[in-house]
């Protein structure tokens, strides 16, 4: 299929798929694009997401970006998931190492240079990862941030260069947490702590009372987004 004929089919089945279930829509996906991949985070939406998947296409890969900046409950909820499941997690590392990356940059490239820092230990990571595929799926939402709000369930993803699917793109937080709950699902527990937006542990703090659930990330930047998602 080449890329016109994809457009063609993504625009016809955004249409069709936007009233459909989360599970309906993976479920297509990994019917029509059997070379697909999931990008978890471990966050909310991503462990729900995990979850569906085993339920629909348990063989399809999950990767995560290893950044070696994640907080240790990030990393704690990974390995519990992977007992649950019997999943093996893709593991995707920077090309160069914290070390090299202090050599070459500084100790605090994450405070003196995020947008630098987040294309060498996940922009980069990230789209090595996904040249191997032809479509991947995603945990996000439209109501997350303004970048996010048009975000349909079957895109072209253009930055990377292939098929995207946003199966629950239309969920509220409150959809997420009470799929958790009814499935009984792992998560992160920082979640239970004040952290609705979990990314790495030195650029991401606890939300206080009345501030955006995306406040924590990056906070005291103008920077709202990793780079990963237009």
């Amino acid at each position: 299929m080449n890329l016109l004929e994809k457009e063609d089919l993504i625009k016809v089945k955004a249409e069709e798929l936007e009233s459909a279930s989360p599970e309906e829509i993976i479920r297509w996906a990994v019917e029509t694009f059997p070379n697909i991949t999931f990008a978890c985070s471990f966050g909310a939406e991503d462990v729900v997401l995990v979850d569906m998947l085993q339920k629909v296409s348990p063989s399809t890969d999950v990767f995560y970006l290893d950044t070696d900046f994640h907080f240790k409950e990030t990393y704690e909820t990974r390995d519990v998931m992977a007992d649950k499941y019997g999943l093996e997690f893709v593991r995707v590392s920077p090309q160069i190492s914290v070390d090299e990356q202090i050599q070459q940059y500084g100790d605090n490239l994450w405070s003196v240079d995020p947008n630098q820092c987040c294309a060498i230990r996940k922009v980069e990571p990230l789209t090595r990862i996904l040249s191997q595929y032809e479509a991947w799926i995603t945990g996000i939402r439209r109501d997350q941030a303004p970048t996010r709000a048009n975000s349909k369930k079957v895109e072209y993803d253009y930055k990377f260069g292939l098929v995207k699917f946003n199966p629950i793109a239309d969920w509220t937080s409150e959809d997420v947490w009470n799929y958790i709950r009814a499935n009984n699902v792992v998560y992160n527990p920082l979640h239970d702590r004040n952290f609705p937006s979990i990314g790495c542990e030195q650029c991401t703090r606890a939300v206080m009372p009345g501030e955006d659930p995306r406040a924590g990330r990056w906070s005291g930047n103008e920077k709202t987004e990793c780079g990963l998602h237009k």
